[in-house]
């Protein structure tokens, strides 16, 4: 804690994947609203190319001019910031960064951080294998299968089907494909993006996101809420981050009172089983007959003001800057709780 008695935080974005300029708008935002009588903010900013740069807390945050790559000497800035914090925050998205690789640094380094541990992160982030942990709790998802290196291109599901890289995030490298001649050129794209490569059933029905908060055993889930893309017949990069590409309704105006529980029951259901902690976002299809399908678990989701998250618990009456104080004191609660374990 700084000498003036506020918590000091280390804020990472930026990034090498192609959700750079998301995380950067994400951490500005955090930027604006973490309390200045309260926390000491330092930013650290992560260039495209790998590089970390430190700015202080009052400066833009960007991620240009030089600084060092990681493995970094010890006396290098941005290391000896995260070295003198008493939380971090990452606010990465994609790989290198919400996969498990800086939360590793972070444990090395002892530093708290905000979000899921190093397995929740790497688990969530490969969408097969999360589905493999989520069938083997019961936890509905649609039917894929696995294309690794050296694998025919096949598709068992009929069209349409999509898809998409296995580790990636924000619809990046995702191919709704329509019929058999496509469906080449829509894994080729994949295999841009990662070696290895998802068919997935489509599955025809509504998205609905729940946002969940909270450390073991009692993590809490938001309302659910209804996407509405208007750009495209899925929810693409385009609906995403365009201005006016979808709509967010809270509460989801077409489920039932049955459903918008089951929803809140699998999210949960989901985060304990991939031993998430602090947050995460889960994004759910809910079929034609009513049965609500895990697609998958964001451990670091999209974090401005109006990003989905916040808006999940600013309608579950948890505001956003409420909601940032909430996930800091969850990153110290269980640094504090891990210290009693021998090793």
């Amino acid at each position: 804690m700084s000498r003036n008695g506020r918590i000091r935080v280390a804020l990472i974005a930026g990034g090498r994947s192609s959700e750079h300029d998301i995380s950067l708008a994400s951490a500005r935002s955090v930027l604006e609203s973490l309390d200045p009588e309260r926390y000491e903010v330092v930013s650290v900013a992560i260039g495209r190319e790998g590089r970390w740069q430190l700015a202080s807390g009052s400066e833009p945050l960007t991620s240009g001019g030089a600084a060092e790559t990681l493995p970094v000497p010890a006396q290098s800035g941005a290391m000896e910031a995260l070295g003198a914090v008493d939380v971090a925050m990452p606010i990465l998205h994609g790989p290198f960064g919400e996969d498990g690789t800086v939360q590793g640094v972070l444990e090395l380094a002892d530093v708290p951080y905000v979000g899921p541990g190093v397995l929740a992160s790497a688990l969530c982030m490969d969408k097969d294998v999360f589905k493999s942990v989520m069938r083997d709790n019961g936890i509905p998802v649609a039917r894929h299968r696995t294309l690794r290196l050296g694998d025919a291109v096949e598709n068992p599901f009929g069209y349409p089907v999509f898809v998409k890289p296995a580790r990636l995030g924000s619809s990046v490298g995702i191919s709704k494909v329509r019929s058999a001649d496509e469906l080449e050129p829509a894994v080729a794209l994949a295999r841009r993006h990662d070696e290895k490569v998802l068919v997935e059933e489509f599955v025809r029905g509504i998205e609905v996101e729940v946002g969940v908060l909270g450390n073991l055993p009692a993590p809490q889930a938001s309302l659910p809420g209804q996407i509405v893309s208007h750009f495209a017949d899925w929810y693409d990069w385009s609906s995403k981050y365009d201005e006016g590409g979808s709509d967010l309704l809270i509460p989801a105006p077409t489920l039932s009172d049955e459903q918008n529980a089951r929803a809140q029951e699998l999210a949960v259901r989901a985060f304990v089983a991939t031993e998430c902690e602090g947050m995460a976002r889960a994004d759910f299809f809910v079929r034609e007959d009513g049965e609500v399908v895990m697609n998958e678990l964001n451990t670091i989701p999209g974090f401005t003001a109006t990003s989905f998250y916040a808006r999940l618990f600013g309608a579950s009456g948890i505001p956003y800057d409420e909601l940032l104080t909430r996930l800091i004191d969850l990153a110290l609660e269980r640094h504090e709780r891990r210290r009693g374990l021998e090793f």
